[in-house]
């Protein structure tokens, strides 16, 4: 599909001063740091993310002649989007709602597809809601099933809980009956899904709710609606060449980066699915106990509550799927009467459910288990055939439109989906073996023998025993590429001495530079660990459902009586597992705890937000939120205003993740806008990254219609650089926007001159490289010739300093 956007005319003539706008990349950046100047000052912005410069150019455009050499240098701030609040640092508990979300935005470039692209985006979303109806039913697990249920209504576990003595029931009060106990302990899931509300919201606030640039091109919408984002409705014009017409990148359409109309939508569904998984935990129980002999309770009570739940939950699962993304405008409307009702009549039902349960039961003894058996394998098994249906598309997808640099062959949406679902399952199954294994003192929960407690679900303990087997069979790939890597940096060794030559061979150091060199390639088969590892996760899974429903007990019990090493391994299996599921939700509470303490931790886990929540929440409205929505138009809105006030030059100059940003806001820009902007990138992720695992919004077409929108645009990267690299274009009138690779290290050896060795920058510092500022001067020439100089009596002329570092 050729671009929709085309070639920018000459840049209009040059009348005032040229401004390169800096962005950091991941980790964040001061802008003394940016700048290279302790005085700056806020030029516009807040706290959270403003626009800084020296404080001798805070008034730069009055005084164009000054800055002939070299630019007026801005810096855009916006780590205090990602990392700046220790509290962020317990986003990590949201990692697979992260995880899920990604999944939306990684299906493959799909032209004239409609139906099949709003197919996948709906089952994404459909296992975003299983994550949350996942995380729902594990908390519903450790509070109604674990305590309340099980410790409490068993005096030898009860006993040793204090805590636990008004609800037990050799006390015979008013709480140990099992129904008021289940309903009391229902507020803690409650609780839970109400905080998820009450982040979502408070967050869409405080990140996402920037107003972004109005649309002035007619073009750069999708006036169709044939775009992913519309859901049922939008015409399909697969099967009518006549009718189709290219469609805008989708990163310019002006409503692309304000979703709040489906966030609020999801938003209203996922909350009432978490109330409506705690009613039905809650009411499950007692219209089991109304459904036998001599209930005290009628039972047509229990059975017009659970059609209501049904039909409530089928009300969610609907509104789930009855709309996506509207990107071709800016949609500031808000279903209102949805987003109030749905989950107020879902926390209604709940309040039913809990009293019906609450009502008196004299007879009724609790024993065993809480029977979520049946729920848990039911997830397990929706998530597993979702995840294959998201396959299917997804290669039906890459199959009409295929891109070779797209990661797996259009299957890293559905990886990444699985790894999601494994995620989750980790974290919730980690805590209710973790809570078990504490409630039940020396015994193995589910063992028999010394246990008091029934313990959590069989599945649990399957799911746990797959892990090892996970682990193991991904040394492989891992043995595989160490040794491939070892190998590579020995073939290196020749051809880097040649390239510095003829300076002499130092052994060592060419093997430090190759293996540096070898190491940041790797990067490039990560796609294939995540492929190995999703697909070992869904087979493995699929083994572990069937042997719980098949077997009906804990892995260890399930193999008695086998051979005495099978039984061994089984039962090494599985208590190996138990405890690395339960260390790894312990990391992840102690990371959090860490980082909330440790500045220099939260700034690495906030690295980890910069990459991972670029994207808006399109699947998952209790995701992390999005920082893309506050920055991009504020850089949008900034470039414009500056070129419309100034009509003059300007460079936005992205490292790294802001490489990816910048981009982004430049697609945003109306075309009076864009043809003053030059685009330089250094360290960039664009294409390595985003391009393979994005190849919707970052492939080569689009990127073919970013580079042919802006008048310029150059990419710097090294080899040693393990997520920069080339952006791979090559035009007929513009065959090198790539400038690399850069030398790295800069000088090979000691020398007189430099006594000391070079060090190998990496991915950072890209401006102490002499090519950097070649490059960006280069790129003015090209956005129109410079001022005119005064005479030697005039001021002007004088040296600017360098622009300091962007890289974060």
């Amino acid at each position: 599909m050729a671009p929709a956007i085309p070639p920018p005319q000459p840049p209009p003539p040059n009348t005032g001063a040229a401004l390169e706008l800096l962005v950091h990349g991941v980790g964040g950046a001061t802008p003394q740091e940016m700048l290279g100047d302790p005085r700056t000052v806020r030029v516009t912005g807040d706290a959270t993310a403003a626009v800084y410069r020296r404080t001798e150019d805070a008034h730069g455009e009055k005084h164009p002649e000054r800055y002939r050499d070299e630019p007026v240098a801005e810096a855009y701030c916006w780590s205090g989007l990602t990392s700046g609040n220790g509290s962020r640092a317990l986003w990590l508990l949201l990692l697979p709602f992260m995880v899920v979300n990604l999944a939306h935005w990684m299906r493959p470039t799909a032209t004239g597809r409609t139906r099949a692209v709003r197919l996948y985006g709906v089952v994404v979303r459909l296992v975003a809601l299983s994550l949350t109806v996942l995380l729902t039913a594990a908390a519903c697990e450790v509070a109604l099933d674990l305590v309340a249920w099980q410790c409490a209504g068993t005096s030898a576990c009860s006993e040793r809980r204090s805590w636990l003595g008004f609800l037990s029931t050799h006390q015979g009060g008013w709480w140990s009956q099992p129904g008021r106990r289940l309903a009391l302990a229902a507020v803690v899931p409650a609780a839970v899904v109400g905080l998820l509300w009450y982040l979502s919201n408070r967050t869409w606030s405080a990140y996402e709710s920037q107003s972004p640039l109005d649309a002035t091109d007619p073009d750069a919408c999708d006036p169709d609606g044939a775009e992913e984002a519309h859901g049922p409705g939008a015409p399909d014009t697969a099967d009518d060449p006549e009718s189709a017409r290219p469609v805008p990148p989708a990163l310019s359409r002006p409503g692309f980066w304000y979703g709040r109309r489906l966030v609020a939508r999801l938003r209203a569904a996922h909350t009432a699915a978490g109330f409506l998984t705690v009613a039905a935990f809650v009411m499950g129980a007692a219209a089991r106990h109304d459904r036998t002999v001599g209930g005290s309770v009628p039972q047509v009570f229990g059975l017009v509550v659970e059609g209501a739940l049904v039909l409530c939950a089928a009300v969610t699962v609907w509104v789930v799927c009855r709309r996506g993304r509207s990107e071709s405008v800016r949609d500031t409307r808000l279903d209102g009467a949805l987003i109030t009702y749905l989950p107020g009549s879902a926390l209604a039902l709940l309040g039913v459910a809990v009293v019906h349960a609450a009502w008196s039961r004299p007879e009724w003894v609790s024993s065993g288990s809480l029977s979520g058996e049946t729920a848990f394998r039911l997830l397990a098994l929706g998530q597993g055939l979702l995840v294959v249906v998201l396959a299917l598309v997804a290669r039906s997808l890459y199959r009409r439109t295929p891109e070779p640099r797209t990661t797996l062959y259009g299957l890293g949406g559905p990886s990444v989906a699985m790894l999601a679902c494994a995620l989750g399952g980790v974290m919730t199954g980690g805590v209710a073996q973790r809570v078990a294994d504490w409630l039940d003192g020396p015994g193995t929960p589910g063992m028999g023998g010394g246990s008091i407690i029934e313990g959590p679900p069989v599945l649990l303990s399957w799911q746990a025993s797959v892990i090892p087997v996970l682990l193991l069979l991904l040394l492989v790939p891992v043995l595989y590429l160490v040794v491939r890597t070892a190998r590579r940096a020995r073939r290196m060794g020749p051809d880097i001495e040649a390239e510095y030559a003829p300076e002499p061979p130092d052994r060592a150091r060419t093997r430090r530079i190759a293996r540096i060199r070898a190491t940041a390639a790797l990067t490039d088969s990560a796609p294939w660990i995540v492929g190995v590892v999703s697909a070992a996760t869904l087979l493995l899974g699929a083994a572990a459902v069937v042997g719980s429903w098949t077997s009906g007990e804990v892995p260890g019990l399930a193999t008695d009586g086998a051979a005495a090493p099978v039984e061994s391994l089984v039962e090494a299996a599985q208590s190996t597992g138990s405890w690395l599921i339960g260390f790894g939700f312990i990391l992840f509470v102690a990371g959090g705890r860490r980082a909330y303490r440790d500045a220099s931790a939260r700034r690495t886990i906030g690295i980890l937000w910069d990459v991972g929540t670029f994207w808006p929440r399109a699947a998952h409205p209790f995701a992390p939120p999005c920082y893309a929505e506050r920055a991009v138009p504020d850089l949008a809105s900034r470039m414009c205003a500056w070129t419309a006030t100034t009509r003059g030059r300007l460079i936005i100059s992205g490292h790294s993740q802001g490489s990816v940003l910048a981009a982004a806001a430049v697609w945003q820009l109306p075309d009076t806008a864009r043809r003053r902007v030059g685009l330089l990138t250094y360290g960039s992720p664009i294409e390595r990254l985003y391009g393979r695992w994005f190849p919707a919004y970052f492939g080569a077409v689009p990127l073919l219609g970013l580079h042919d929108s802006v008048h310029c645009w150059r990419n710097l990267w090294r080899a040693t650089d393990p997520i920069g690299g080339p952006v791979r274009l090559a035009t007929d009138h513009d065959p090198r926007v790539d400038r690399g690779p850069l030398k790295d290290p800069l000088a090979y050896g000691r020398t007189t001159a430099l006594p000391l060795p070079e060090p190998i920058l990496g991915h950072s510092d890209y401006q102490a490289d002499p090519v950097f500022a070649r490059e960006r001067t280069a790129l003015l020439e090209e956005l129109g010739p410079r001022l005119p100089r005064q005479g030697a009596g005039e001021e002007g002329g004088r040296l600017h300093k360098s622009s300091g570092r962007s890289s974060g």
